[in-house]
């Protein structure tokens, strides 16, 4: 029997858990694309809103008060549940307890609003008229969508061109909110035009979007650009994810050995991830962090660390992070919002440090993994957080061969109800797997400048 524990909304987090803060090594910083010195808050004025850019530079607060305003819309949707999947654990015969944040209830069907939310209040607060963004599978340009209708914003959207054709309801739902949805690569940019231009049928990649996105924020008036991953302040608004289950693991009587999120950019696994390490830097809990990613873009596991873009055109920072190069060209899986060449800063640091694992999932091995699930536990995942579901079989399987009981936290991060066009295909048989060979990894990270 499923069991599911609730907070009220009383118990909404009321400031955000800045990790950077309390980490043994803080990230090396971001230098400035031009000058290559260390970023200081105001370079990042002409790009965000200045909030933002202190919150993104801050490491020195531990905790960050979320605006009441912030708060208030949370309240639409939060405090969402925590799940026991009692259904996965009978059908997997497995000791472990598997429990999972169910982040699909929020209105966008995704974890995204929590920080679409705050970017939108921080951009009008500023008093701008104008956002922009990129979004790959589309789940991060719905949440802003809303988040910007909410506050009174007008929002332009790249969509990686392969994600605008596959999945029309994304786009539609948009469009809906009243956001102008653009696939890119396009001709309306000079980043988008010269891609084309060199490669007129590439089916583009979140770097060609966030490129075409801040490129279009810093030539309109009263404008600013607001990314969906990666960067500290977004995984900073996250946490809310975690500080709530950190309470509703405390009602469940256990506390979690592994805790897992699928990973793209950053945004998800944070926001799980980020409050539970806290006890372990101060409390010496040992538990794991898995970081489970697509193995067609595998920069976490196959990847280098060094200084790199977080676009393809070169626009943004320079971040020192785990990467695939920022011209990789990732394949066309149905996980768009995965297909990202590099880590945030953060992330790539634990990792570094090897306070987190990652694991690589086949596209297939996720979809077997999202449609056991929704066979379970009655909800169909969005094909980002089956690899995480994938992850955490993987994980009881494992605590079954040894006989061991494991308690496993993994995020849900969003529904899959508008990608069923991709298990309409995984159940006909027509997807398949995507494989690296060191060489096209090596090829691709050599093409870079070696700044450390």
């Amino acid at each position: 029997m499923t069991k599911k524990f609730l907070l009220n909304e009383s118990e909404i987090p009321a400031r955000w858990y800045n990790i950077v803060a309390e980490m043994p090594n803080k990230p090396l910083p971001m230098l400035h694309p031009g000058t290559r010195e260390a970023l200081k808050p105001e370079d990042l004025y002409p790009i965000f809103a200045e909030e933002i850019a202190r919150q993104e530079l801050n490491q020195t607060d531990v905790w960050i008060d979320i605006p009441e305003e912030v708060r208030d819309k949370y309240r639409i949707y939060r405090p969402s549940p925590l799940v026991r999947a009692c259904g996965l654990e009978k059908a997997l015969d497995t000791p472990a307890h598997i429990y999972f944040k169910n982040e699909s209830v929020s209105p966008v069907g995704s974890h995204k609003l929590n920080s679409a939310l705050a970017q939108a209040y921080y951009c009008k607060k500023e008093g701008l008229t104008n956002i922009t963004t990129e979004t790959g599978a589309g789940q991060w340009g719905t949440a802003l969508s809303f988040a910007a209708k909410v506050f009174g914003l007008e929002l332009a959207v790249y969509m990686v061109k392969v994600s605008y054709e596959q999945k029309p309801y994304r786009r539609s739902l948009m469009q809906t909110w009243g956001a102008q949805v653009t696939a890119s690569p396009s001709m309306s940019t000079k980043a988008g035009r010269k891609i084309l231009t060199e490669n007129p049928t590439y089916q583009g990649s979140l770097g060609t979007a966030i490129s075409e996105a801040i490129e279009l924020a810093m030539q309109t008036p009263n404008c600013k650009y607001t990314l969906g991953s990666v960067l500290n302040h977004v995984s900073l608004h996250q946490t809310v994810i975690g500080l709530e289950a950190e309470k509703q693991m405390e009602i469940a009587g256990e506390y979690p050995d592994i805790v897992i999120g699928c990973f793209g950019g950053g945004s998800n696994f944070s926001g799980i991830a980020y409050p539970f390490m806290r006890h372990s830097f101060k409390g010496g809990k040992a538990t794991r962090y898995i970081a489970a990613e697509p193995a067609s873009c595998p920069k976490l596991t196959r990847g280098v660390f060094q200084y790199d873009f977080g676009d393809e055109a070169g626009y943004t920072p320079l971040l020192p992070m785990f990467t695939l190069g920022h011209n990789f060209a990732p394949a066309h899986i149905h996980a768009g919002g995965l297909r990202y060449h590099g880590a945030g800063t953060i992330v790539s640091q634990l990792l570094k440090d090897k306070l987190i694992e990652a694991t690589d999932i086949q596209q297939l091995d996720s979809f077997e993994a999202g449609v056991l699930f929704a066979r379970t536990e009655g909800i169909i995942p969005a094909p980002e957080s089956a690899h995480a579901i994938a992850a955490a079989i993987n994980e009881a399987l494992k605590a079954k061969e040894e006989g061991r009981r494991k308690t496993i936290l993994f995020n849900l991060s969003g529904h899959g109800l508008v990608d069923m066009s991709a298990y309409d295909q995984y159940l006909s048989g027509d997807l398949s797997n995507y494989s690296l060979t060191d060489e096209e990894i090596a090829g691709n990270i050599g093409s870079l400048e070696t700044i450390i």
